[in-house]
């Protein structure tokens, strides 16, 4: 049984809509696509349509990331990625996509617009730890499931799903639903991607983006590896150029080798400031819980986070709550910054100190 089986039957049906980059490179004389024949800003080349999937790039993000061109789409962030799998996977008011929460709140955007139902299984515990086996006992007795969102690191929590758990979630979910792992923090961490098991797993897909360990989140630019087939069936209803020409250059220019060394120093200083940053919240009287994780955050559970939050925004530092979430109405997400941001950060919880 492959992919197409999975999907939804008029996707698999529909032909992509074929645009006039895509039947004709942009070379030569160039009358197929109602152009304007020259830019208003000189040497822009603005009047001209982009490539929809631009080769070069797609063959940088496929040896970034370890795997074949033809596993790669580029898309507009992780958002777009997350989006086109719920639209071909997911009939309106038939299927289902399985999200853990708390995590990343765009998979259920995704399904509330295409109309699918929400199942969730919640993490569990202090530390928000996923639920593994009813995660597991979701996927075999649900049949509406076809699409399965875990973040690796997660957000807001940075735990990471472990290779061997995955493998086992893959084969619950063979021929039933695709596995979707969102490793857009996937640099922070040692644990290696799971990209590398794409080839022998049709129904895994893994997300990528630019906007976090590359410092590029105005960017968006992001990627969809998986194999050919599933690749195959995304291009079936992704816009027609779905990356600008200004985009497809600035990303260019982040994967040459002199940025991509600056990318390694970024990291190291990341997880410095990271270490910085938890000694900053240790002994803190007011925190309560302190959930580190694998990414460039950290979680804090803390008495009065509304009013936590209020006074270290009037002091100009702005850090995450969650108010229309539930499970993290104690919890405070805070970015690993700069050493003077982090420092200033410390200050301002000096003076919250003296108040409760």
């Amino acid at each position: 049984m492959g992919i197409e089986s999975l999907a939804r039957p008029e996707i698999v049906a529909m032909k992509p809509y074929s645009s006039a980059r895509k039947e004709a490179p942009g070379e030569g004389i160039l009358l197929n696509a109602n152009e304007s024949p020259w830019p208003l800003l000189e040497d822009s080349g603005l009047n001209r349509y982009p490539d929809p999937q631009p080769a070069e790039l797609v063959s940088r993000l496929a040896d970034l990331y370890g795997v074949p061109r033809e596993s790669v789409l580029v898309t507009r962030g992780s958002d777009e990625g997350i989006d086109l799998l719920t639209r071909v996977f997911c009939r309106a008011g038939q299927d289902a996509i399985l999200q853990c929460p708390p995590t990343f709140g765009m998979y259920k955007i995704a399904a509330q617009t295409q109309g699918a139902e929400i199942i969730s299984v919640p993490r569990s515990g202090a530390a928000f730890a996923l639920d593994k086996r009813a995660l597991l006992g979701a996927v075999e007795q649900d049949r509406r499931i076809k699409v399965i969102f875990l973040t690796s690191p997660n957000n807001p929590t940075g735990d990471l799903v472990g290779k061997e758990f995955l493998q086992q979630l893959l084969d619950a979910a063979q021929n039933r639903a695709i596995v979707v792992v969102d490793e857009a923090y996937a640099e922070f961490c040692q644990q290696p991607s799971a990209a590398g098991m794409v080839d022998d797993h049709e129904n895994l897909v893994i997300l990528r983006t630019m906007s976090k360990a590359w410092a590029a989140a105005g960017l968006r630019c992001g990627a969809v590896l998986a194999q050919p087939s599933v690749i195959a069936l995304l291009r079936r209803v992704i816009a027609p150029y779905p990356l600008p020409s200004p985009v497809v250059a600035l990303a260019l220019r982040m994967l040459e080798s002199a940025v991509l060394e600056k990318q390694q120093h970024l990291m190291s200083e990341v997880s410095a400031n990271k270490e910085f940053l938890l000694r900053q919240l240790e002994s803190r009287e007011f925190i309560r819980n302190i959930i580190p994780g694998e990414a460039n955050f950290v979680l804090i559970q803390v008495d009065n986070a509304d009013e936590l939050l209020t006074h270290c925004a009037e002091h100009g530092v702005i850090i995450r709550g969650f108010p229309a979430d539930p499970s993290l109405q104690e919890y405070i997400r805070i970015s690993v910054g700069s050493q003077s941001d982090i420092a200033t950060l410390g200050g301002v919880l000096d003076e919250w100190e003296k108040t409760v």
